[in-house]
């Protein structure tokens, strides 16, 4: 699609759809405008479909005449209360209203107070992202009329500087979107690795793909007692930009890929959702997506490592035993009192990996915890991080890009319940608190210099109705919130 800014008039405006944003009890002064551009009555109208506007009402009105041949009003409350996220949500119900239709849609926002350029940036992607459908598993695919152009109505011409940045970060959520809801029949621990490796190839990273060998010489032997119970080969990838001039940052992204989850020996029973299970690599598909879009926005003076130890848990006879005592590269002994909490021992391997890059900063991406969902629905994921600095441009990041964040307790005294009467730790702790010590024993393989975050988001990966910009499925949660921080790097 194409976007771009129309800074004249609305009456010199001759698009097909024309999307506009409605205050409740101030449509009057609006409606008289667009009285003017569509030649005829629209108070009957809306009178008809009792559009108020109010947050989140819709309404349509077909033209008679040829352009524009739609107009969609969307309600965005009163005008005091107004964010920038109301406008993301506003412009995500235009464009769904405007399936079906092709050519150019128009959007005329209340841009101000907002600061112009981030405004547009918001519909833009809102905009985007709200049409996107994954077809490619339909045997037969019905075609879908969409727009092709995109004209923010009202806007200065200076309002476009960050426009440039929308179809790499929408690009990066949809990879994201497309490794997510793919099945693992599909998505197999050798198609993420291919996936990294097509994406160094395509945009000019570096790509290295550790074997199970390589990871045996490594000691990895937490993640490797993970992947045990597969057919299917674990693969460690490491994926790297390199910007163009000296570096100044030296950033690392840790994404939890595990491609299906059975639950191991602890299977997934009940309301587990075990079908769902594909959805565990949501982690590793958040940094590849960040790495796509990161690949092609080239930001100065950031180095940026994206971390992914693959693998699937699965059920055979040389599967790990709960019970089972496992040693990570890192010298710690973990016994494993459950079977299903192998994320962390994936990650724990991994962790230990980036730290000997020697990265300012590290961020890990997983799909970790029902303790987590529990705690904050599934519109935040949880951050968890003892350094203020960086928990404060993460959650800056997540603002700026509409992706809910809330920082969580990194409670020291709970590690208590990870001790083991055999081992130096257990792999879960007690039920209370589960989320807290599930970052507190990833905290035990990052080293204390290095500024680390953990972020759960095992809540937002996935919606069930679809919500927003959000379809039902895969929402590809994590990419922009990731760019955004790591741009503000540079």
């Amino acid at each position: 699609m194409e976007i771009c800014l129309f800074p004249a008039t609305l009456q010199s405006w001759t698009g097909d759809v024309l999307m506009v944003g409605m205050f409740e009890g101030k449509m009057e002064e609006r409606l008289n405008e667009l009285e003017t551009v569509c030649k005829g009555s629209l108070m009957q109208s809306l009178e008809k479909q009792m559009f108020k506007g109010k947050s989140g009402e819709i309404a349509t009105v077909q033209l008679l005449q040829n352009k524009p041949s739609l107009m969609v009003l969307v309600g965005l409350g009163e005008p005091q209360k107004m964010r920038l996220d109301d406008l993301r949500k506003a412009a995500a119900l235009g464009a769904k209203a405007s399936l079906g239709c092709s050519g150019t849609l128009g959007m005329m926002l209340p841009w101000e107070p907002l600061d112009a350029a981030s405004a547009a940036r918001a519909v833009a992607e809102a905009v985007r992202l709200s049409l996107y459908k994954d077809l490619r598993f339909r045997s037969a695919p019905e075609p879908r009329s969409t727009p092709t152009k995109l004209e923010l109505i009202g806007l200065p011409d200076s309002a476009g500087k960050d426009l440039q940045a929308v179809h790499p970060t929408c690009a990066g959520v949809e990879l994201a979107r497309q490794l997510v809801a793919a099945p693992a029949n599909s998505l197999t621990p050798a198609a993420l690795a291919q996936t990294a490796i097509q994406l160094a190839h395509e945009h000019g990273l570096e790509c290295t793909v550790m074997e199970r060998s390589d990871c045996a010489e490594r000691e990895m032997g937490a993640y490797l007692a993970v992947s045990q119970g597969s057919d299917l080969e674990p693969k460690f990838i490491h994926l790297t930009y390199r910007p163009q001039g000296p570096v100044q940052r030296r950033l690392a992204l840790v994404g939890k890929g595990l491609t299906f989850d059975s639950g191991g020996y602890n299977l997934k029973v009940g309301a587990a959702q075990i079908d769902l299970m594909k959805f565990d690599m949501g982690g590793s598909a958040a940094v590849l997506g960040a790495a796509r879009a990161i690949a092609e926005l080239r930001p100065k003076g950031v180095e940026v490592h994206v971390i992914v130890a693959a693998c699937e848990n699965m059920v055979n006879g040389s599967a790990v035993h709960p019970g089972d005592i496992v040693r990570a590269s890192n010298g710690t002994t973990i016994e494993i009192n459950n079977t299903d909490a192998e994320g962390r021992l994936t990650l724990a391997d991994a962790l230990v990996y980036t730290c000997g890059l020697e990265p300012d900063a590290i961020v890990d991406l997983a799909t970790l915890t029902g303790a987590c969902v529990i705690a904050l629905g599934d519109e935040i994921a949880g951050l968890w991080t003892g350094h203020d600095p960086l928990a404060e441009g993460l959650t800056a990041a997540a603002e700026a890009a509409g992706e809910g964040l809330w920082r969580m307790p990194l409670q020291s005294s709970y590690r208590e319940g990870l001790k083991s009467n055999l081992a130096d730790l257990k792999n879960t702790g007690p039920r209370p608190g589960g989320s807290i010590t599930a970052a507190l024993f990833l905290k035990e393989f990052v080293e204390a210099s290095i500024p680390w975050a953990h972020i759960d988001i095992a809540g937002t990966v996935w919606s069930e109705k679809g919500r927003g910009l959000n379809p039902s499925g895969a929402t590809g949660y994590g990419v922009r919130t990731l760019v955004n921080w790591i741009c503000s790097q540079s």
